[in-house]
Order: C-alpha cells, then sequence, then structure tokens
C-alpha cells in the first residue's frame, strides 16, 4: 500500500512539472523550436516506465505477484500517458 501512495504521489509530481512548464510556456511570444513540456513529459516518462520495471520487477522476482502486476500497470500505465503527451 506504501508503495501505491508513493507511485501516485511521484506521478502527481510529473504531471504537476509538465503543466508549469506547459503553463508558462503559453506565455512565450516566440513560439519557435521544441517544446519544453514535450522534453518534460519524455523525461516524466522515463523515470515512471525506469520505476514499473525497477519495483514491478523486484517484487515480481520476490513472487509478490499482485503487488508487483499493480506497480507494473499504475507506473506503466503513466508512463505510456505521459509518452503520448511527448508525442511519441
Amino acid at each position: 500500500m506504501a508503495l501505491l501512495v508513493i507511485d501516485f504521489l511521484v506521478i502527481v509530481c510529473a504531471l504537476y512539472a509538465w503543466g508549469m512548464t506547459g503553463w508558462s510556456e503559453s506565455y512565450d511570444s516566440a513560439g519557435t523550436g521544441p517544446s519544453s513540456a514535450s522534453r518534460v513529459a519524455s523525461q516524466a516518462s522515463g523515470l515512471l516506465i525506469a520505476g514499473a520495471i525497477i519495483t514491478g520487477g523486484g517484487l515480481l522476482a520476490k513472487g509478490w505477484r499482485i503487488a508487483g502486476i499493480v506497480q507494473l500497470v499504475v507506473l506503466g500505465g503513466a508512463a505510456a500517458l505521459f509518452s503520448f503527451a511527448a508525442g511519441g
């Protein structure tokens, strides 16, 4: 249960960073070049997929199937959503 709370905390922090970056870019008058928000989203996606592999895989290796699958689904799903937000 504690890992699930930590997962959601990491997801919320990544979502906040992505949202604040996108919001601050809305005030950029130039609008040229790659988006910083997409870079933040791809970094968040990488962080979340690494967390899913490490924690979910570790729990599965220890024999805790339900907890490992929950880790993989929650963190992997959030990584997929951030990957979609990053545009690739």
